[in-house]
């Protein structure tokens, strides 16, 4: 009973693992299950078995690929939790472009089919997963403002944040992607990722500081007066 029971897991983490590649490589309707049990030497009945539909292991799939991702590259960069606020910064801007440029992190090359693509079947999961990472970040730049993470001051620091995390790295694989070549073909800029997220922290904690600096400018004004 205890090998049947380890075989079934074996063949759903093995459904799990070439549908996350097929769906990154093809999206969702060009994917067939034919394809993906080939690839995990898995009966066709098996995705009934462990999933019910397609539609299901397309989502599974997603969420399959998200934490093999996370197990990967911890949000926090391997900085403790007890480290200034800085250097975890530093940390998650490094651990989500670490998760960027790796070419087995499929969650992102699904997402862009999606996009192409919508099925809209991947939007519940990717927001359970993901919002909780921006929420982290949010309260972690707020720390650095000195400020409520919900102010609209925090949110566009974020977002600033995000977007030089996100913005170039996503290009460049979505662009190697669609010419077929590897992701470890980056351009010379993007190639050393510790200088970039480096140069995005730096610049990030710049702008923080900028406007604190701002902020106490301003109390002192209204104090004079």
């Amino acid at each position: 009973m205890r090998k049947q029971r380890s075989d079934g897991q074996e063949t759903r983490r093995n459904l799990l693992a070439a549908a996350g590649k097929i769906f990154a490589a093809k999206g969702f309707r060009q994917a067939t299950i034919a394809e993906i049990c080939q690839q995990a030497k898995a009966n066709t009945a098996a995705v009934s078995y462990h999933f019910g539909s397609k539609e299901a292991l397309y989502v599974e799939s997603w969420r399959y690929a998200f934490n093999q991702s996370l197990t990967a590259y911890p949000l926090d960069g391997g900085i403790p939790a007890g480290a200034p606020a800085e250097e975890r910064l530093r940390g998650r801007i490094l651990a989500i472009m670490r998760r960027i440029i790796d070419p087995k992190s499929h969650e992102f090359d699904i997402c862009h089919k999606e996009v192409a693509s919508p099925t809209g079947l991947l939007t519940q999961a990717m927001q359970e997963s993901v919002e909780p990472i921006f929420k982290g970040l949010a309260l972690l730049v707020g720390e650095l403002l000195d400020k409520e993470p919900g102010e609209h001051e925090v949110q566009l620091c974020t977002m600033s944040i995000r977007a030089q995390c996100f913005g170039p790295l996503l290009h460049a694989r979505r662009s190697k992607s669609a010419q077929g070549l590897p992701l470890t073909d980056l351009e010379p800029l993007l190639e050393d990722v510790q200088q970039l997220a480096e140069h995005v922290t730096r610049f990030s904690l710049a702008g923080i500081r900028a406007l604190r600096l701002r902020d106490a400018q301003q109390s002192e004004n209204e104090v004079g007066s």
